[in-house]
């Protein structure tokens, strides 16, 4: 197949879920070309060494003042600020000039004629990720396009901001829910009904925007088509997230993620403030790491306990997950899947999780992760798996097993050409 694909951000080894879908998707022997936008000289990096993987890519600047501009234009309106936020005129006429139809010229032959009189198109489905992309879906599939339009939503957002107005860790973040929320609640409803099929990585974030979308309907028209919203799990990259032979640090508990994304925020204060206190009380030399990029200044201020090390950005997170006694993901809300709980899994690193960051996944506590909900109960499963190695080896063995038969980016990909030529099928 010949997939435009279409995400507003530069996919990464940090913005897994596009990187690893076009990766597989072009080592399958898919024609991939990647249009995208960088904000930084580190993301035009990545979009240059992204190109070693697709048949092109198109990498756009996106500017902070365009940004801003389009959040303020949007204040009016009833746009949400998320879906206007990567808005970029440039990428929006490079879509339209790629997938509208073409009249042929005297020196094309006739095999390249479709039936309508224009030239056949050179994609065979546009895929594009996130709210913050979805109005370059609709680009694409205004432009008298015949190729279908997949958009990747990932996580229902309005999920998010509702969660984030009750456990947000901070005043700011649970104000910018509260202004979003209504507008992203219509908008989400509205676009479900503009593609030719939604993915999400949750059944949870698959109900939410389907009961967006039959609110949004008029009560002449209260049908949705069951197979409009597709769950389409995140994976782990097996090959590069596998355990090594190394010996773990003793007594020493890891947090993994993006330091500056609120619920990230919101589950280390959690897990500072409200657990780790009852862990040292029953064993004070645990010590703490921190580990991801752009941690916010109540997260560094943490940093100067002793036994906590907020590390920043890292190269590479495999040294710190092999390394570690422990994972733990403390999150209080979440939308769609925990990647840190693949990821730790994935490394043969037991797993200490709260029950909204298993929320996606089919795990059984007690066989590959451990739950508990209450910081009482979370320190006690932790002291639980630093008092017993054969639990902890267990747990470890346990849970790379559960990734390997459920979340290996491979079969997700096979999933995802499933429903790309369901949709291909149903246009034809």
């Amino acid at each position: 197949m010949r997939i435009l694909f279409v995400v507003p951000y530069v996919p990464n080894l940090i913005r897994v879920r596009p990187y690893n879908l076009i990766r597989h998707l072009a080592a399958r022997g898919h024609e991939v070309t990647v249009l995208t936008l960088w904000s930084s000289e580190e993301e035009r990096a990545d979009a240059e060494a992204l190109k070693q993987h697709c048949h092109s890519v198109v990498a756009l600047p996106l500017p902070r003042w365009r940004s801003l501009w389009n959040c303020l234009r949007a204040l009016p309106t009833p746009v949400p600020l998320q879906a206007v936020y990567c808005w970029q005129p440039a990428l929006a006429e490079e879509i339209a000039r790629r997938v509208s139809p073409v009249r042929p010229t005297h020196r094309q032959t006739a095999d390249c004629i479709s039936p309508s009189g224009t030239r056949d198109k050179r994609y065979d489905v546009v895929h594009v990720e996130h709210l913050r992309g979805a109005r370059y879906g609709l680009a694409a599939r205004n432009a008298q396009s015949a190729i279908p339009v997949v958009w990747d939503s990932v996580d229902c957002i309005s999920l998010l901001f509702e969660q984030t107005l009750q456990r947000g860790p901070s005043l700011g973040s649970r104000l910018k829910a509260w202004l979003d929320l209504e507008r992203t609640r219509r908008y989400e409803g509205w676009l479900v009904r503009q593609f030719d099929r939604v993915l999400v990585t949750s059944q949870a974030d698959r109900r939410a925007l389907q009961d967006l979308a039959l609110c949004s309907l008029q009560p002449a028209a209260l049908s949705l088509e069951s197979g409009t919203i597709t769950v389409l799990a995140n994976g782990v990259d097996l090959d590069h997230f596998k355990p090594l032979d190394v010996p773990r640090d003793p007594a020493t508990l890891i947090l993994t993620g993006k330091m500056s994304y609120h619920a990230n925020v919101a589950a280390a204060l959690y897990l500072v403030r409200e657990i780790m206190p009852l862990i040292w009380a029953r064993q004070p030399d645990v010590k703490l790491h921190i580990v991801g990029k752009d941690p916010a200044k109540e997260i560094r201020a943490v940093g100067s306990d002793p036994r906590v090390t907020v590390t920043g950005y890292v190269p590479d997170m495999r040294p710190y997950l092999a390394q570690a006694t422990v994972a733990v993901c403390p999150v209080l809300y979440s939308a769609g899947i925990q990647n840190k709980v693949l990821e730790a899994m994935a490394m043969g690193t037991p797993v200490v999780a709260t029950p909204q960051s298993c929320a996606a996944l089919e795990v059984v506590h007690g066989e590959n992760v451990l739950i508990a909900g209450e910081p009482e109960a979370f320190a006690q499963r932790v002291l639980e798996l630093l008092d017993d190695e054969g639990v902890r080896e267990t747990m470890g063995r346990n849970g790379r097993r559960y990734v390997e038969e459920h979340h290996d980016w491979r079969d997700v990909t096979q999933r995802l050409e499933e429903v790309y030529q369901e949709v291909i099928g149903r246009r034809q």
